[in-house]
């Protein structure tokens, strides 16, 4: 994807042409989809509309997914073109040709040998410049009817009140409609347009050519997360088509009876975003929410589908307290039950009046972080998404906080000033209760009441080694993945782990390694990236 200036009054929007190459299994391995597939019925999108603005090739003015080429190998009757000369189901048309990006693009998102929702059902295929012009930015904007878009393309040379412009355009879309924008956070320098909208996911290339944040206007985090991918242009299709995936299986009851809440925008969101794994250097901290680079890490879907299988979780207590004031534990003796899962609700505060005062509001989802064996560490990590509501300029402040339920003492909070996102990861959290806590702040509040998703997840990584015949065998759980394993010969520094073990075999939800039988001390761990 490259980008080019903008001319004055028009958008260009113009992305680079590459011939479809073999795209390697492992990007479905590294992003969970090869897991997800081996361990639940047909996870492929199906029921769920995308759609597929291009821009053009570099070169020519070329914009169209051909159904036949090696990528993409999906029937005719799935598409339907549009531009300003009109609409077509027919391939080919009068109303453009070809474009080897589109393909490629295709092939990632939806394409029948190595897509990720191979079974989506139908794609809108747009030129990119009408498709902003005419459908996001039009005065009225009409419903497209399609759940997923995405946005291989990026607008170049955008100025910050530019940036503000096309970034309102598609809140206020996604926030009128429930449509998912996946969008590039663009290849080198500062992420653009449209990445930088509140309401879409940003993508960045995870080991690729990627830009990274903070955006130029106010400083929120984006990328939102990364995928593999040379570019950012075949990174977005990989997390567009989890989205989609994702959407079927809520759809179909995956994330339990609440079906319309589990496929809600805000909560695949969260889901994407919280069961990504975390790259070597990442980092965050209160105020930034996410890595400037990977966002919330890598996309792992199988880690999100597991916690929309978790199930949807009500807040066991909510309380206000004094604008600004303490919001410790209430003491509530209720326990959510699932340590994988997420949540759809809203939260109110109160803004202040002629005889009360402003007050803050606080749902508190309490959980019992605990195991059988002595002394191991859990892994926390939580992700809270809500909207720009359509027309603002500005959004909600909501916080996320993790509070020891026993002592009252704060453990770790996301708390951006600028973000419609917060996230905490915390890898080493001791057994115990915990109060894991959604705030609204009343302070410049675009309204009293916000709609949020909330996905959460508490896990204690086991490793067990047992005998398996003449041979020893490592045992560890499937879910969650992202973990490689590793051995060493002595635990005396400096230690030498050595990181070319078996690759491990499914079996009845767990991952073995067989290794032969050795008479010298090896150690075993497992490591995330």
């Amino acid at each position: 994807m490259q980008n080019y200036p903008k001319q004055t009054g028009t958008l260009i929007l113009i992305a680079s042409a590459i011939f479809w190459a073999s795209v390697r299994a492992s990007n479905l391995d590294t992003i969970g989809v090869t897991l997800l597939r081996a361990e639940t019925t047909n996870v492929d999108g199906l029921g769920i509309r995308v759609a597929q603005p291009e821009a053009y090739d570099l070169g020519t003015t070329n914009w169209e997914v051909n159904p036949a080429s090696s990528p993409v190998q999906r029937p005719e009757n799935l598409f339907t073109y549009t531009s300003n000369l009109g609409s077509t189901t027919n391939y080919p048309n009068t109303l453009n040709t070809e474009s080897g990006h589109a393909d490629a693009v295709a092939g990632y998102f939806y394409g029948l040998s190595a897509g990720v929702a191979t079974n989506i059902a139908h794609v809108d295929n747009y030129d990119a410049n009408y498709f902003y012009n005419d459908v996001v930015a039009a005065t009225l904007p009409s419903n497209i009817g399609d759940a997923v878009v995405n946005q291989s393309f990026a607008f170049s040379g955008t100025s910050v009140s530019q940036q503000q412009t096309i970034d309102s355009h598609y809140d206020n879309y996604a926030a009128q409609y429930g449509t998912l924008f996946v969008s590039p956070a663009n290849n080198g320098g500062s992420v653009s347009p449209p990445g930088t909208a509140y309401n879409c996911i940003c993508v960045g290339a995870y080991g690729g050519n990627s830009s990274y944040g903070p955006t130029l206007d106010n400083g929120r985090s984006k990328p939102d997360i990364t995928a593999p991918g040379g570019e950012t242009s075949y990174s977005t299709p990989l997390v567009s088509g989890a989205a989609a995936v994702l959407m079927q299986a809520a759809l179909r009851g995956d994330g339990g009876s609440d079906t319309n809440s589990g496929a809600d925008i805000r909560t695949i969101k969260s889901l994407l975003l919280n069961g990504a794994v975390k790259p070597p250097g990442w980092t965050n901290f209160p105020p930034q929410p996410l890595d400037t680079n990977y966002g919330a890490g890598v996309l792992n879907v199988f880690n999100s589908y597991k916690q929309l299988a978790g199930g949807k979780h009500n807040y066991v207590d909510s309380t206000s307290v004094s604008t600004g004031g303490a919001h410790p534990p209430t003491g509530n003796l209720a326990t959510i039950g699932a340590l994988s899962g997420w949540d759809f609700n809203s939260i109110s505060s109160t803004s202040a009046g002629i005889f009360s005062s402003a007050t803050d509001g606080v749902n508190h989802y309490y959980f019992n972080v605990t195991t059988n064996l002595s002394g191991p560490n859990f892994t926390a990590t939580a992700t809270l998404v809500w909207n720009r509501q359509q027309n603002q300029t500005a959004i909600n402040n909501l916080d996320l906080f993790l509070y020891n339920a026993a002592s009252s003492n704060l453990v770790v909070c996301s708390t951006s000033l600028v973000d419609n996102v917060e996230h905490i990861w915390l890898p080493r959290l001791p057994q115990g209760r915990y109060d894991l806590q959604v705030l609204k702040n009343s302070g410049n509040s675009v309204s009293d009441s916000e709609t949020y998703a909330l996905a959460w997840e508490f896990f204690l990584p086991t490793l067990c080694v047992t005998n398996t015949g003449t041979n020893v065998a490592l045992v560890f759980p499937v879910y969650p993945a992202g973990f490689s394993t590793e051995s060493t010969v002595s635990l005396s520094p400096p230690i030498i782990w050595n990181t070319n073990l078996p690759q491990p075999v499914l079996a009845d939800g767990r991952n073995y390694i067989l290794l032969n039988p050795t008479n010298s001390a090896q150690f075993f761990r497992l490591r995330r990236p």
